[in-house]
């Protein structure tokens, strides 16, 4: 049972029946093994009935904090005496708290107002402080409104000198035009000459009004550059004294590995294609977990990671799901604490191989389409090579241009529509550009939803920290609309149609899943839901125009669950 004392480490009464791993867990994809589900277990029965800190999960409605969900982590351990137990740690803070009893503790404490972090931010502040008060100084405000003022006046200026000097020049114009067949040669001569003069008068005058102006707004620029010196110069030192603390605090971020090794955060960054490590490194569960068994000669057996509470606005998280750790900022880090262990082979580079030829569903001289199978690449991959784009070079030997007109997600099954040649696949690709392609695929739904037919609408970006997963974005997502129909419900399921307006990536797998979408992920989803035997999405109905017959071709795959 967690125990919420002093002792980090959990005893764990081994079942007989329960053998230990033969690898550590590789962190970023995996089942949790029944240990780390036994503990995990334990640490939720304990944040369930716990009075011993204050957060906001978002799961009870008498909280006035802002709900935050947090990811949780186990690590079944055994120590130098061969006792079996686990380790537990929380990402981030809890109730703006870094150490709570039973959890292991940071890598450094952050928090410590004694420490030279919380000093160098009470600095800051200070720093941030004299800036906005001397930013809203009288003087600095008049100036500026002085520039905008004179900017607004010399533009006021210049279009009454132009309309002025384009009334002048129609005048001008016409007196030419009227004393040219009236006045002796002589008097037309010397008209013209003072016509010229009044012209040029025009054109110089012009050029000094402009040059009064600018004079004018420069001479008051540089009267507000004066009076913001002080400020750039409090700007420049926030700017030194802040990169400073950064590169101070990602020093106090050192990690230990199965090696015995030490490196902090710079050098371990430092090897990768990242600048800078992103902000948050190193606060996550799994670092701390493998710090705290490594200071304490603990040998790591495996871990798993929960999340508990309510799910952010971008990402889907589940209540009490398990998720794998973050790439963007723990990859690199884990990369390095896992040296030294004998950690399980990265299942995302096994692929799935795909014996004999792909069932044709149609063919013609100009075209084909094909029954892509689940787990299985659309085209080569940076490792794998083997995928429908492969089998069609080697089916249609012939065959010249890109060939597949579009792609499905490796892990959905369904209708790849094939092109022969370049005029056709060109044909082909401008329908599915103008949206004149009709798409159906049908899913099975791990849950039960409420309405029958709908609209989804949710913008997509990458998640940077958990590539190849996506985030709702609505600053920087690219626009994605699905629409739905309920099928049937059994068991507790829901099959249903969907249709892609747009085509992004994971589009239907997470507006199934998200929170404001369906907030009900597609059945054996291992990124965005709960892994399974497969993931239960099948492009099933495929509706085009014939590039040569000019028919409307509307073709149709057997959902295979």
């Amino acid at each position: 049972m967690f125990r919420a004392n002093s002792s980090l480490f959990h005893p764990l009464e081994l079942d007989s029946k329960i053998s230990l791993p033969e690898k550590f867990t590789f962190p970023f994809y995996y089942e949790p093994h029944e240990l780390s589900v036994i503990a995990a277990k334990e640490v939720q029965d304990y944040l369930d009935a716990q009075t011993d800190f204050i957060h906001n999960f978002g799961l009870e409605s008498n909280h006035t904090a802002l709900p935050i969900g947090k990811m949780f982590g186990v690590m079944i351990v055994k120590t130098k005496a061969g006792e079996l137990g686990y380790l537990a740690a929380f990402s981030g803070k809890l109730g703006e708290r870094n150490y709570i009893d039973g959890f292991v503790p940071p890598i450094y404490n952050v928090l410590n107002k004694e420490g030279f972090y919380k000093k160098g931010e009470v600095y800051l502040n200070e720093l941030n402080a004299r800036i906005t008060e001397l930013e809203e100084n009288t003087n600095i405000v008049l100036a500026k409104q002085n520039i905008a003022q004179l900017e607004l006046d010399y533009e006021a200026a210049l279009k009454v000198f132009k309309a002025t000097s384009k009334l002048e020049k129609a005048k001008r114009n016409q007196q030419r035009e009227t004393a040219k067949d009236v006045l002796p040669v002589c008097q037309y001569n010397a008209l013209l000459e003072d016509l010229k003069k009044q012209s040029i008068y025009y054109h110089f005058r012009l050029r000094d009004l402009k040059k009064e102006w600018v004079s004018k707004i420069e001479h008051a620029n540089r009267e507000l550059d004066g009076m913001l010196e002080p400020i750039e110069a409090l700007k420049l030192e926030r700017r030194s004294v802040s990169s400073s603390l950064q590169r101070r605090l990602h020093q106090c971020y050192q990690f230990l590995n199965g090696r015995g090794e030490l490196k902090d955060l710079l050098v371990i960054f430092d090897e990768t294609n990242l600048l800078h490590p992103p902000a948050g490194s190193g606060e996550c569960a799994a670092p701390k977990l493998f710090q705290y068994a490594y200071e304490h000669n603990m040998k790591p057996i495996c871990m798993a990671e929960f999340w508990w509470g309510v799910s952010p606005k971008s990402e889907i998280r589940k209540h009490k799901q398990f998720y794998p750790s973050c790439r963007g900022k723990c990859e690199p880090i884990l990369g390095h604490m896992m040296q030294g262990l004998d950690v399980e082979d990265n299942p995302m580079k096994q692929f799935v191989t795909y014996d004999g030829d792909l069932e044709v569903l149609y063919e013609d001289d100009y075209l084909l389409l094909v029954n892509k199978p689940h787990e299985f690449l659309s085209v080569p991959g940076k490792t794998i090579s083997e995928s429908v784009y492969t089998k069609m070079k080697s089916y249609l030997p012939d065959a010249k241009g890109p060939l597949l007109v579009h792609r499905l997600d490796m892990s959905t099954s369904g209708i790849l529509l094939v092109a022969k040649n370049e005029k056709t696949h060109k044909n082909l690709q401008k329908q599915f550009i103008n949206r004149t392609v009709k798409k159906r695929y049908v899913a099975l739904l791990n849950g039960d939803i409420n309405v029958k037919s709908g609209y989804v609408e949710l913008p997509l970006r990458v998640d940077f920290n958990h590539r190849p997963r996506q985030l709702v974005c609505y600053e920087h997502g690219k626009s994605a609309k699905t629409r739905f129909d309920v099928i049937s419900k059994v068991d507790g399921k829901t099959r249903v149609y969907f249709y892609p307006i747009s085509g992004r990536t994971h589009q239907l797998r997470v507006h199934a899943a998200h929170q404001n979408g369906l907030d009900t992920p597609i059945v054996g989803d291992d990124l965005y839901g709960v892994k399974g035997e497969r993931l239960h999405l099948h492009a099933e109905c495929l509706e085009f125009e014939h590039p040569v017959k000019r028919e409307r071709m509307r073709i149709t795959c057997d959902v295979p669950f």
